[in-house]
Order: C-alpha cells, then structure tokens, then sequence
C-alpha cells in the first residue's frame, strides 16, 4: 500500500509501454487537432475502462457508473460539436507569449498551490480513504501539460516542415514542463491502485 512494489511486476511495465505507445499517438494528434477537440474525445476512453473493469476484473457496474459513461458520451459529443476555430499557431513562440499571459500565469499559480496543499496537507491524512485527491492532483497537474504537450506537438510539426523549433529554449522549457507533470502523475496515479482498480483506470484516462 503507498509503496513501489508495481516497479517489480512484468504486467505492470507491458501495460505502462502500451500505454506509452497510445499517449504517442496522442500526443501527434495535438500537433494536428485543436486541443479543445483532441482532450474530450480521450475522456470517451473511460467509458472502454469502466468496461474492462467490470469484464476482466469484475467489478461491479452501479448506476452511478453507468450514468458517468452516459454524461462522458454527452459531454465530449457536445464540446466537440461547438468547439470554436483554433487560429494557426507560427511558432513556439507564440504558444509561450500565450502562457505568460498574466490570466495563464495567475491560473497556474492558484493550480501549483492547490497541488502542493492536496500533497502535503490531504493525502497523508485522507489518502487511503478519500480518491478525490487523487483525482484533485492528477486532474490539476494534467490541466497545465496539455498546453506544453500542444507547444511541444507544434514544435515537432513545424521542425519536420523546415521550421527548426529545437533551437528556442521556450520548447526545451515546455518539454521540461510535460516531463515533470507526467511523472509527478504517474506517481499519484500508481498510488491509488490498492484502493480501487476502476478508479484507477479512471485515473488513466483523466491524465
């Protein structure tokens, strides 16, 4: 409980590289989606989890469940459908005058301080007991790398058409941003295993 031991498992480094190779294909298609539409539609992936879980691990289903697939259905459907027009992007350079906005930057302030707080105030003392801080931190954490995965995504596509975008450090500076949400969610998300496997495949799908 809390601890490491998954790091010693085969079954657990299969089920981390396949999902890796799906988080590639994920991230490509930032580079050639609007993020409005490539992040709703990941979310219809809880409902294949909420599956497998009640199939292959056989939790049980309960009406809440079923109504959360049904919302996630309504939810991405309706985004997608009235998603606005994203403007094209020239350069990581504008992606990063975009993020040092003082909204952007008041956002991820308030963002970075509600993580710290559920770390080391909620977890100790309700982690066993309480998954919405789980949730809370992975939630919040993957609310700041979807703009770097999207920098990093437009750096990719604009370097492979001639544009080389390797020499601005504002895309090291957003890569160093995606590593560090990423591994501070993969730590959160792997300790909420002994609690719940539904939920922790939930937990998948929200990052």
């Amino acid at each position: 409980f809390g601890g490491y031991s998954y790091l010693y498992e085969p079954l657990w480094w299969v089920g981390m590289i396949t999902m890796v190779v799906g988080e590639i294909a994920n991230f490509a298609a930032y580079a050639f989606a609007p993020a409005i539409l490539v992040t709703p539609l990941g979310a219809l992936s809880i409902i294949i989890s909420a599956a497998l879980a009640h199939i292959i691990l056989r939790e049980r289903l309960h009406i809440f469940g079923i109504l959360g697939c049904i919302l996630c259905v309504v939810g991405s459907t309706t985004i997608v459908l009235h998603a606005p027009a994203e403007r094209e992007i020239e350069s990581v350079i504008e992606v990063w005058n975009l993020a040092t906005e003082p909204a952007f930057l008041l956002y991820a302030a308030l963002v970075i301080t509600a993580v710290f707080i559920l770390i080391f105030h909620y977890i100790p003392q309700y982690g066993q007991t309480h998954i919405m801080v789980y949730i809370g931190v992975c939630s919040l954490v993957g609310s700041l790398s979807v703009m770097s995965v999207k920098a990093i995504g437009i750096a990719l596509k604009l370097t492979l058409s001639g544009m080389n975008q390797l020499i601005y450090p504002q895309t090291w500076a957003f890569t160093l941003i995606v590593i560090v949400c990423v591994l501070t969610q993969m730590n959160y998300l792997n300790m909420v295993m002994p609690i719940s496997s539904l939920f922790y495949l939930f937990l998948v799908f929200i990052i």
